[in-house]
């Protein structure tokens, strides 16, 4: 039994061991079949994705060199917009150039005729003309600004504060509203009196284009450490802070594309091109009138003490009305051959019988200078007719507080035909005056020769106005403001140029 067991257990044992073995062998095939499997799969997705990586690469390789051709297409295209843009702007800049060089010697044309012809009518057109033409150069001037170029000339000597300050007003239309209140000791540099007008011209003239018809524009100069701050108030339209931030933004001196400037942007972009390059600052404020102010900071490096080598002082070497009164502006102003227009102003007819009420501040003359406030004829005896007025320090801010202590300037009224005649008669006897001391004759026979008509209702008691006093040789007075603006529109604001 015993024998039987153990030859069944061993039977057993072998039987088990057949049957792992064939299980071994059956897991060994399933494992090697399974890796077989595997490895084919695993080398169909390697072959699939060296396929797709090969097509892969070979569609970024096409779409890298369409970028590459992309971008040499754009680049060649951006240098000949550059190059366009650059040929545009030097055209530009030239035709501005020769707009300038035409004005120029248009300005000079008209001051010839203004010299030869005597007729008033004929004056009159020709005043407005130069004055139209100055405009005219103001504009060719910003566009040289915006496109790089030089604008305007370079004095060579300094220029009086005042001289800027007229020389501005003489390039805008409304330049009869504008009220000089003080203009200071100063002069700036003459590498810097141009652009220092020209941005002053362009803030009077948006004060002036966007206030009122009947408003004023008021202009005060203070002189401090750093400078001289020039302030213009107007009681225009009142900007917002979103309005103010803007030009702010515009006159601060940052680069502009000029293509992102509308008409009404032009302005301010000159502006702030002109106060990077002298290194101006310009602020905007509400105005304590009821409109905007801005202040216009001239740096002391552009400046220099009024003295010997600046400009004469307009209205000390030619009988200039005084600040605060009627602006009387040169209607070319930095356009003349060697020195700014800086012209003494007509004389003023004083009231003829209108009546207290019919005077206005802005007609009067209370300078020393004009023939209407000379005083009695005893005083004309005892006194030569030629001999030059001098402005006492201090007199032009007084006569401005007084003009102004009695309430707002009323609005100027339009002047009669008369007046008209009147005012360009008295300029005939000054030129002919000027005539005579440069060429060394008696300035009385030329004053005596010249009839001067009377004024308007006056009767058999009406007095001629006498001569303005003329300049001292070497001056060189061009036209004036005032006789410009004879045949201009009689609303206060004038003709402005867009």
């Amino acid at each position: 039994e015993r024998k039987r067991l153990a030859d069944a257990h061993a039977a057993e044992r072998k039987r088990a061991a057949e049957a792992h073995a064939a299980e071994v062998r059956r897991l060994a095939a399933e494992h090697a079949a399974e890796l077989a499997r595997r490895e084919d799969e695993h080398r169909a997705a390697a072959d699939r994705l060296t396929a797709e990586h090969a097509e892969e690469r070979d569609s970024l390789a096409a779409r890298c060199d369409r970028l590459v051709a992309e971008t040499a297409r754009l680049t060649a295209r951006a240098r000949e917009a550059n190059s366009s843009r650059a040929a545009a702007l030097s055209a530009t800049a030239n035709a501005a150039g020769r707009m300038q060089a035409l004005s120029t010697g248009m300005l000079a044309d008209l001051r010839a005729m203004e010299e030869k012809h005597q007729d008033e009518e004929v004056l009159a057109d020709l005043f407005h003309l130069d004055h139209r033409t100055a405009q005219a150069g103001r504009l060719a001037d910003s566009v040289a600004v915006l496109t790089g170029a030089r604008s305007g000339r370079r004095w060579a000597r300094p220029i009086t504060m005042e001289s800027v300050l007229r020389g501005a007003m003489g390039r805008i239309g409304g330049y009869r509203r504008v009220r000089v209140h003080s203009a200071g000791e100063t002069a700036v540099a003459g590498h810097a009196a141009e652009g220092v007008m020209h941005a002053l011209a362009e803030l009077l003239d948006n004060a002036a284009t966007f206030s009122p018809p009947t408003a004023e524009v008021h202009v005060y100069v203070e002189e401090v450490p750093s400078g001289v701050i020039v302030s213009i108030e107007d009681s225009g339209l009142v900007m917002g802070e979103a309005q103010l931030r803007r030009a702010e933004r515009a006159v601060s001196g940052a680069s502009v594309e000029l293509g992102g400037l509308t008409g009404t942007r032009l302005g301010l972009a000159v502006v702030g091109r002109l106060a990077r390059r002298y290194g101006l600052q310009v602020s905007y404020r509400p105005s304590a009138r009821g409109g905007t102010g801005v202040l216009v900071l001239v740096p002391q490096e552009i400046l220099v003490p009024a003295g010997g080598s600046a400009l004469p002082h307009p209205g000390t070497d030619a009988g200039t009305a005084t600040s605060g009164t009627s602006a009387t502006a040169t209607t070319a102003a930095g356009t003349g051959p060697s020195a700014p227009s800086v012209a003494p102003s007509l004389p003023r007819r004083g009231d003829t019988g209108t009546g207290a009420a019919g005077s206005s501040t802005a007609d009067s003359t209370d300078d020393a200078g004009s023939p209407d406030a000379a005083g009695s004829p005893a005083e004309d005896s005892a006194q030569p007719p030629l001999v030059l007025p001098r402005r006492r320090r201090g007199q032009t801010l007084a006569k401005a507080e007084r003009g102004h202590s009695g309430g707002a300037t009323p609005s100027r009224p339009a002047p009669t035909a008369e007046e008209t005649r009147a005012r360009t008669a008295r300029f005939h006897t000054f030129r002919q005056a000027v005539r005579a001391v440069n060429d060394g004759q008696s300035p009385e026979s030329t004053l005596t020769n010249t009839p001067l008509p009377q004024q308007a209702g006056g009767g058999a008691g009406t007095t001629p106005p006498g001569p303005t006093p003329g300049p001292t040789p070497g001056s060189a007075p061009e036209a004036l403001a005032d006789a410009a603006a004879l045949t201009t529109p009689q609303s206060p604001e004038g003709d402005t140029t867009p």
